[in-house]
């Protein structure tokens, strides 16, 4: 059994566009495909007891961030077998963190994750621990625009609910440090025995777009604990995807020691 992550004084890793600790024996492998990133500002006091034991609010400039996060997940497949074809591919919708642990790993922690697969959906929640809902979703594209809808089924709250439409724009050559905060994360934190545990994951440099919110009616954010986000977002960015490869849980520090700049 993994011990819970303690709280040591390493510093947090640096905000790297590629993965600081590659993956050599992946555990899984999936596509993100169609992302569509919306974020928030918020307080770190505001979220921080909503994360797990040993992992603390990440921040930028004194903000931490709530992200609505909206893609299809694309042929998922175990160690080097094919991707399952139906199974393994359909939409997804996540509300998430932004954490660090003692160890200085950055990561996402998931309040929730909406998925349209019944199978996929209870693997995630037996198999992981992570918080997968079944809803019933959609992704279309129509025209210069990418429309991703979800309306929760099992097990609720019933009647959470998102429609959100983006219009992407221009490749963008050189992120911004907030657009590498809130994209370039090589891991999630995910509660286990009292304390987290981190599953890594690396993948390409993302290929990302800055992108026009056209519609966005959810209350999802809402729905997962969070307080309804107030204002226009900090940030809307589209990525037509990557191929994703993640590893085994830890609660250890990172093979190898910490990573350098």
């Amino acid at each position: 059994m993994l011990a819970p992550v303690p709280i040591t004084s390493s510093a947090p890793e640096p905000v790297t566009p590629d993965a600081p600790h590659p993956l050599h024996r992946p555990l899984l492998t999936q596509e993100w495909l169609d992302l569509a990133f919306v974020h928030w500002a918020v307080d770190p006091a505001a979220v921080a007891g909503l994360l797990p034991a040993g992992t603390v609010p990440d921040t930028l400039d004194g903000a931490t961030f709530v992200g609505l996060v909206a893609f299809r997940m694309h042929r998922v497949a175990w160690w080097r077998t094919p991707g399952v074809p139906y199974f393994g591919s359909f939409p997804e919708t996540n509300v998430r963190l932004y954490s660090v642990d003692g160890y200085g790993r950055r990561g996402v922690v998931f309040r929730s994750m909406d998925a349209s697969r019944l199978v996929p959906v209870l693997m995630g929640r037996l198999g992981f621990r992570l918080p997968y809902v079944w809803s019933r979703m959609s992704v279309r594209t129509d025209g210069d625009t990418v429309a991703y809808t979800s309306t929760r089924r099992l097990p609720g709250p019933r009647g959470a609910y998102s429609r959100l439409v983006v219009r992407p724009g221009e490749r963008i050559a050189e992120p911004t440090a907030l657009e590498h905060f809130l994209t370039a994360r090589w891991g999630m934190h995910n509660p286990f025995s009292g304390g987290a545990r981190f599953l890594p994951n690396d993948h390409p440099r993302w290929p990302l777009h800055r992108a026009t919110l056209v519609a966005c009616e959810e209350n999802l954010v809402r729905s997962a604990g969070l307080p309804a986000p107030e204002g226009e977002p900090v940030s809307v960015l589209y990525s037509p995807g990557v191929p994703v490869r993640l590893g085994r849980a830890t609660a250890g520090p990172p093979r190898g020691g910490p990573a350098m700049p």
